[in-house]
């Protein structure tokens, strides 16, 4: 396999942007790679790819699956990826699956060499707009090309994918995000949404900035 194929829960658009690079035999790092959902996919392309992620217990996941795919080409470690440099692993391409902040950019930048790319799927402001809270780690496409370019980085591709999901009554709304309860409870999203709903609102929105940058 020399493309990478549909993983779930990623942008089939964010692979085709990967796939571009010729990704067999290029040395790649999957920052915040968490149990290596994307690791793996990069891997089976014939990538040297190296996954980062700050909890030890997802990395050992990661190394587990690796180990039973038998993909040699995929190693993994436990670091605190906003903290650390990147440049022992001498990255031709750095990847980010919403796992992004303006320290993973800048060090993606020290990182890279010239020609080098940085591929990221980032929180949209437009995520969960329906809790009326943005995340800290959300950006809108301005933003974003000003991290990119004080980076060191030339922008080639800054582009939103969202998903708007309609609902004919509460129950429904409220259905569509059980999964998130415990967080939004945590972070008091959750009674913002139940505000929402109540209010006549029928939508749930997923948003996403899907960015490839190059080092000119």
């Amino acid at each position: 396999m020399t493309r990478a194929s549909g993983v779930a829960g990623v942008s089939p658009r964010f692979l085709a942007l990967l796939d571009t690079e010729g990704l067999a035999g290029r040395r790649v790092l999957d920052v915040g790679c968490g149990w290596g959902r994307l690791s793996l996919a990069l891997a089976q392309t014939g990538a040297c790819v190296v996954g980062l992620d700050r909890d030890a217990a997802a990395i050992e996941e990661a190394q587990r699956r690796a180990t039973a795919a038998g993909l040699g080409n995929l190693k993994v470690h436990a670091i605190d990826v906003e903290r650390e440099e990147y440049g022992q692993w001498a990255p031709e391409l750095v990847t980010a699956h919403l796992c992004v902040s303006d320290a993973i950019v800048e060090r993606a930048g020290r990182a890279l060499p010239p020609g080098g790319v940085l591929a990221m799927v980032a929180f949209h402001v437009d995520q969960w707009r329906e809790t009326g809270k943005v995340s800290r780690f959300a950006y809108d496409e301005a933003r974003m090309e000003r991290v990119l370019r004080a980076a060191g980085f030339t922008p080639e591709v800054i582009e939103v994918e969202q998903e708007v999901q309609h609902f004919a009554s509460v129950e429904e709304g409220l259905a569509a995000a059980v999964a998130l309860h415990d967080r939004w409870k945590l972070d008091g999203r959750w009674h913002r949404y139940i505000a929402f709903l109540e209010a006549g609102g029928r939508t749930l929105t997923r948003s996403h900035l899907i960015v490839k940058a190059r080092r000119p």
